[in-house]
């Protein structure tokens, strides 16, 4: 009898367990959606104010330029990813003092990697000529090297910062994550809606504003929880810095860290080659119509984001009837997706002026290549995300390899197309990327992984 009531007692603690993740995903859906909700509208008005305040060629210089610092973003050695899942399992195991100690110490080492990324990419600054990297008048010459100080000063701290948010989100409150990014998104727009009020079109008032208040807003944040919420048990010291832990979040942070350098040449360059090849404008169409169909891209995001940690934690706790559960959920909502996308082909052009006027005139063709690119994204990036949190990257991280290698030349190659073959070669990863991971994820959680799969 003794036995059977410990059965029941444990079965009982293993389902309000399973409710209590499944309402933590929920709790962090709705925050994220309503963030995602700010952020979207946020996002749409700056780029609306941003085309009119620079005009179109400026613009696409600073799409151009900020797309090239943000490469910094990925130098990070994939910290804060593996940062994310280590702490996610120690926790899941009930290990306080090993959380501590994976925090503290990212914040060091990430630290460390930053103040060097940050001092060569200024001295290198020092010695490039942006005019001709990205074929525009001289005249821009002296102010992007000052705009590319200020935007990789702010991008460098922000890396630091964001920490916190890889924390929340290990924590499985993504939803409070999003929340305070959407706020420093809300403040950025209403600094742009300012300078275009008191200023004239500048390059410099934009890199320091735009770039410098979502900085400062996280930075804000992450020391007020940290001394003041009861996050302040987690308060990052140097005490509780452990070199050891390093290589166990580098075993799969470094595979993060290929990752990230692989979509550097797959996916960031696209501005530099559309600039180089197509024209300075066409980076504004392409982005143009990239964010359009961003809206739907980033509502997923809102959705998935919180499932990462989740996985972690079920993985960890072999909780596979859980993880079918949602996987299946998950791709349901792809043919909703793909239904908005043909909406949004069609009412487009209404979309598109209403949006920015009449500054731009944007093809179908080409924003019906970019709805089947973005919904392919969206089907790689469900698997992308949930096998990211079980921590089996090595086929992705191949994968990747193998398209950074030949991006370069298949860019060049597509330009023959104009931006429509341009569009069509990221499409391509991500195809590529959500048939493999499709077949990864139901071996997984089918508990059938083994070899290749199960790295």
């Amino acid at each position: 009898m003794r036995a059977i009531n410990k059965s029941r007692i444990s079965s009982i603690q293993e389902l309000l367990h399973k409710d209590h993740r499944s309402k933590e995903a929920m709790v962090n859906i709705g925050l994220s959606g309503l963030s995602r909700v700010i952020t979207i509208i946020s996002h749409l008005l700056i780029v609306s104010l941003t085309i009119h305040y620079l005009n179109q060629e400026r613009y696409g210089i600073w799409l151009t330029l900020s797309s090239i610092i943000g490469w910094i973003t990925f130098f990070d050695l994939g910290l804060s990813n593996g940062f994310r899942n280590r702490f996610a399992e120690a926790k899941a195991l009930g290990n306080l003092s090993l959380a501590k100690q994976y925090l503290s110490t990212t914040y060091f080492a990430l630290s460390a990697i930053v103040v060097t990324a940050f001092i060569v990419a200024i001295i290198t600054n020092c010695f490039i000529n942006w005019s001709d990297v990205l074929k525009v008048s001289d005249s821009y010459q002296k102010e992007l090297n000052f705009v590319f100080s200020v935007v990789l000063t702010f991008t460098s701290i922000n890396m630091i910062a964001n920490i916190f948010i890889s924390f929340l989100a290990a924590d499985q409150k993504i939803g409070l994550a999003s929340i305070i990014q959407a706020l420093g998104q809300l403040l950025s727009l209403f600094s742009v809606y300012i300078l275009s009020k008191t200023t004239e079109g500048s390059l410099t008032y934009l890199a320091l504003f735009f770039s410098g208040i979502p900085c400062i807003v996280v930075l804000l944040v992450s020391v007020i929880a940290f001394r003041f919420s009861r996050y302040k048990i987690y308060r990052p010291t140097y005490k509780e810095v452990n070199f050891k832990l390093i290589r166990s979040i580098c075993n799969i942070g470094v595979q993060f860290f290929i990752i990230n350098i692989c979509m550097i040449f797959i996916f960031e360059i696209v501005n530099i080659v559309i600039s180089r090849e197509l024209g300075v404008r066409q980076v504004s169409v392409y982005n143009i119509t990239n964010k359009y169909f961003n809206v739907v891209y980033m509502s997923v995001i809102a959705l998935i984001s919180p499932f990462w940690s989740a996985f972690t934690d079920a993985y960890t706790k072999k909780d596979f009837t859980w993880m079918k559960k949602v996987y299946s959920k998950l791709y349901i909502g792809l043919s909703v997706i793909f239904l908005i996308h043909i909406v949004m082909i069609f009412i487009s052009k209404y979309c598109y002026f209403i949006w920015i006027g009449d500054t731009m005139d944007i093809p179908y063709d080409v924003t019906t290549a970019m709805a089947i690119s973005v919904f392919v994204q969206t089907y790689g990036v469900i698997n992308m995300y949930l096998i990211n949190g079980i921590g089996y990257v090595r086929l992705q991280t191949i994968l990747y390899v193998i398209f950074a290698l030949i991006a370069w030349p298949l860019f060049v190659l597509s330009c023959r197309w104009g931006i429509i073959g341009i569009i069509s070669i990221p499409a391509l990863v991500y195809l590529t990327q959500g048939i493999f991971g499709n077949i990864q994820l139901h071996k997984i959680i089918n508990d059938k992984a083994t070899g290749i799969w199960k790295k």
